[in-house]
């Protein structure tokens, strides 16, 4: 079958284009043809869209070598190539230094059509070393921002959880009404959005600590609905259909929020001058005719959610690129180009998949399929109602940043518990060896610290007590904890920040399980 080609001749012979045109025909091309013989006519022609070039030398208004020279003014890649009766050994070498492809006589033009597949071969071949080394490129950015990531995230997690903690403690104790009260909930809004961000970053380079449950999308929907109000404007009617029967998945809370987030903020950044916005799950099933035709789509059994606005929509343009790492439409200093990048890699890690639909001014809807298991709730993804859980257990809290230890010691204390703390595992092995009291249950402890770090600490003390429950927590990456040996298989693990809350029912639940 023919190759098309769309070529643009600059001649100014119609009998010599209509050779040219043949022997293309013979070299197994189909030519669309358009022929210039002039400066204005060559340039009003030259667009990204052409396939070829192929140009005498000498006409009466234009020359080969001025269009060369416009060709590479131009920016564009087009294979150019020199077709003349005339030309000599030194014209055809400098217009072969000037970036001609080929030069070819007139008389001589049966290599006209390999001459030009070897061209467009090699057209191809610059284009695929530009993806791989724009590929590399991406990868190396991805880990300086790894590290970075990385680096950042101990610390900034530790005042997080710092900021997060006393803000609920706080809220807790002021009275409705209180004008305090919704200054605390702001700190407390913006500590989250902080978090997110942090968290993103880690998703994103891959080295955020990922905890697996089964659990029910309508209860993580349900649980983030006073926040996703809070993202978006008063002038978006947001409204949630929850689908009946639904089934369960196999994935981390956090991640499966992360992109929920993500994409209502998107929308809501798509309707400035206000809109709908509805969130609905359900439950789907991708054939295999679907999966053909959609990239990284398996077909199978799914829960799904979608988030679907009333805003401005996409143009085919942009929706090829949504998912690129820093690609955004939004001003400078409103989006990071990392929402979506980081819902793709979140489903990619999930085994799920993203579909879009959207066109301009009709509004955009995501479709966010994970995979559906057959296997009961975790504990862990079970509604949590009711007051926080209290305890009279003697517990050890030990963790090197000041202000944290002090506030989840305040926070346990509060519920009723005897607590014990260290500011590192030897500290903490001193305090244990002198502790005269109730045995102690349970210990929290951050993993990496000065002098001795949470794992060699339990190690220690669990020599001396096998049942001793143990509950890690930290706020470093995925890859220096796992270094560290504390995400072994069957260990509990508290990612910071965490909220009073969550400290609390954890270790309830722990003991509670020992029982």
């Amino acid at each position: 079958m023919p190759q098309s080609l769309k070529v643009l001749l600059v001649e100014d012979n119609p009998d010599d284009a209509k050779m040219v045109l043949r022997e293309l025909k013979r070299g197994g091309f189909e030519p669309i043809s358009q022929r210039v013989d002039t400066e204005v006519a060559f340039l009003d022609s030259l667009h990204s869209d052409l396939d070829f070039i192929l140009s005498d030398y000498a006409m009466p208004e234009f020359s080969g070598l001025r269009a060369l020279e416009l060709l590479k003014k131009s920016g564009l890649e087009i294979p150019f190539v020199l077709i003349s009766g005339t030309i000599g050994e030194d014209t055809a070498v400098q217009a072969m230094k000037l970036g001609a492809t080929d030069y070819l006589l007139k008389d001589r033009l049966a290599r006209l059509g390999p001459a030009v597949r070897r061209a467009l071969q090699e057209v191809e071949e610059r284009a695929e070393h530009r993806r791989l080394e724009a590929q590399f490129i991406e990868a190396q950015k991805m880990e300086v921002i790894g590290q970075l990531a990385g680096g950042v995230a101990h610390d900034f997690n530790n005042i997080l959880a710092v900021i997060m903690g006393y803000s609920d403690l706080m809220i807790q104790k002021l009275e409705p009404g209180n004008e305090f009260k919704s200054y605390v909930e702001t700190i407390r809004s913006s500590s989250e959005r902080a978090a997110g961000l942090t968290r993103q970053l880690l998703i994103f380079s891959r080295k955020q600590t990922v905890q697996l449950v089964v659990l029910d999308i309508n209860e993580v929907v349900k649980d983030l609905d006073k926040m996703l109000r809070r993202l978006i404007d008063e002038n978006i009617e947001l409204t949630i259909l929850p689908g009946a029967q639904l089934g369960r998945v196999k994935a981390d809370s956090g991640y499966v929020g992360q992109v929920l987030m993500n994409l209502v903020v998107n929308a809501r950044d798509a309707m400035p001058n206000g809109g709908r916005l509805t969130i609905a799950t359900s439950n789907a099933r991708l054939d295999e005719n679907y999966a053909r035709t959609q990239k990284d789509a398996m077909p199978g059994d799914y829960v799904m959610f979608s988030v679907c606005d009333t805003g401005t929509g996409m143009t085919e343009e942009i929706k090829a690129r949504i998912f690129e790492a820093f690609f955004t439409t939004k001003p400078k200093g409103k989006g990071t180009g990392l929402g979506l990048a980081t819902c793709q890699t979140i489903m990619q890690q999930s085994g799920g998949h993203i579909a879009i639909q959207s066109e301009l001014g009709q509004g955009t809807t995501f479709k966010i399929y994970f995979p559906r298991v057959d296997q009961p709730l975790d504990v862990a993804a079970l509604p949590r109602t009711g007051p926080t859980p209290r305890g009279t257990e003697t517990l050890l809290v030990v963790e090197d940043e000041p202000t944290l230890r002090r506030l989840a010691r305040s926070v346990l204390e509060l519920q009723g518990y005897k607590v014990l703390s260290g500011n590192n595992g030897q500290d903490a092995l001193h305090n244990v060896r002198d502790h005269k009291g109730s045995p102690i249950r349970l210990v929290i402890t951050d993993v990496i610290m000065p002098q001795m770090g949470g794992k060699v600490m339990v190690e220690w003390l669990k020599s001396a007590n096998p049942d001793l429950k143990i509950l890690f927590t930290s706020g470093y990456t995925d890859d220096a904890v796992t270094q560290q040996g504390a995400l072994e298989e069957g260990v509990e693990f508290l990612p910071k920040p965490y909220t009073p809350t969550a400290l609390a029912r954890k270790v309830r639940e722990m003991l509670d399980a020992s029982k």
